[in-house]
């Protein structure tokens, strides 16, 4: 049995006893937490969520909180005389699984049928008004605008003239 499942914003296919190493939660050592957001299941029989599966959990244990490997970030442009060295170690809580869990979602099927039944049971003539009411209540459908006529493409302009073809216009002294 195994789970896919959104942890501090990253997902991880988990199982029972397995431990994984993930971005640092909140919580002390040798807390309990749990993660609601499962978006696939597998027990046998394949589950998938839209986007989470409902009343579905994964329970886990804080073995530790630590920080991950140095990751060193070196950046150079040749014949630029540029370097920069940077780098930096990602903190980390390390988890175990205690257990993957499906809880099973109050019987809202038999509700359903009740509320199905008692709304056949009242009378048709309840029914009849409430119906009336209900188109009363729309708003009248809005009527298209009229289309406006056909509009004349605007008539040219001439063109300016320009400022040489001016100044040639202009008699000389």
């Amino acid at each position: 049995m195994y789970a896919i499942v959104e942890i501090a914003g990253q997902q991880f296919k988990v199982a029972k006893d397995q431990k994984v190493f993930v971005h640092r939660l909140e919580g002390k050592e040798g807390s309990k937490v749990t993660f609601d957001k499962v978006l696939l299941l597998d027990d046998g029989k394949v589950t998938i969520g839209a986007p989470v599966i409902e009343n579905a959990e994964v329970s886990a244990k804080i073995l530790g909180h630590l920080k991950g490997d140095k990751v060193i970030v070196f950046k150079k442009k040749r014949r630029k005389g540029y370097k920069v060295k940077n780098g930096h170690r990602q903190f980390l809580t390390e988890i175990q699984i205690d257990g993957i869990s499906t809880k099973k979602a109050p019987a809202k099927k038999a509700e359903a049928k009740k509320e199905t039944a008692a709304k056949k049971e009242a009378p048709a003539k309840k029914e009849a008004p409430a119906k009336k009411e209900a188109a009363a209540k729309k708003p009248a459908a809005k009527k298209a605008a009229p289309k406006a006529a056909a509009k004349k493409p605007a008539a040219k302009k001439p063109a300016a003239k320009k400022a040489t073809e001016a100044k040639k216009e202009t008699p000389k002294k």
